[in-house]
């Protein structure tokens, strides 16, 4: 039997979770309370629920608050955010706070069930659109590469050098003079902020340039 509580300060939305997931077999919800204040003080430390659904937005205390309230007298309990907040930094207060799961509000019941479920066969149950924000803060899409600063013909001597070509040999690959070589490297340089042909090189390889 999985018990579980619901701290919801919308009433419609509170009791019409906690009848669904009481005719459910395997479920137990008997606490359901607007605020963090309000279950609390109706607990004891030995009726705690394996799992609390949680908003964000309440009355008194904030559900980032209560999470972090909740885990540090009771570790082992697993909250899932059940909330209309899906901006990257609510989710990831929620889950630094030590939240197990998160759910938008609009999340049908039977899905709200399956995430339970999940939960407690070890998984971390998110909606599709939190577990995108998820993927895309770890793998963010390819920036486009930096505009540079150098001129076409610096950005051939540039080459030169990673290919570990001398001056002159740079030179003959451009058809210009060693010394018209040297002064683009002295612009190379300038522009670049760097005092050497490696700190030129390794901003090459990065694609800084």
């Amino acid at each position: 039997m999985i018990s579980l509580a619901i701290i919801e300060d919308d009433e419609d939305i509170r009791t019409g979770i906690q009848k669904y997931l009481n005719k459910q077999p395997g479920f137990s919800c008997r606490g359901a309370e607007e605020s963090v204040e309000d279950y609390l003080s109706q607990q004891t430390d030995d009726n705690f629920p394996d799992v609390i659904l949680m908003d964000i937005g309440l009355p008194g205390m904030s559900g980032i608050d209560g999470i972090k309230l909740i885990k540090q007298q009771h570790p082992e309990i697993n909250i899932i955010m059940l909330t209309i907040y899906h901006d990257s930094h609510k989710i990831f207060e929620a889950l630094r706070a030590g939240a197990s799961g998160y759910l938008v509000k609009n999340t049908p019941l039977a899905e709200i069930k399956e995430a339970i479920e999940q939960l407690q066969a070890g998984g971390a149950p998110m909606s599709p659109q939190i577990a995108r924000k998820v993927i895309e803060h770890f793998n963010p899409p390819n920036k486009p590469a930096p505009e540079s600063p150098l001129t076409a013909k610096e950005k051939e001597i540039v080459v030169g050098l990673v290919d570990g070509l001398s001056y002159k040999l740079i030179a003959d690959r451009m058809n210009i003079s060693v010394e018209t070589v040297r002064f683009h490297i002295k612009n190379i340089y300038q522009k670049l902020h760097v005092h050497s042909k490696a700190e030129v090189i390794t901003k090459s390889l990065r694609g800084e340039i």
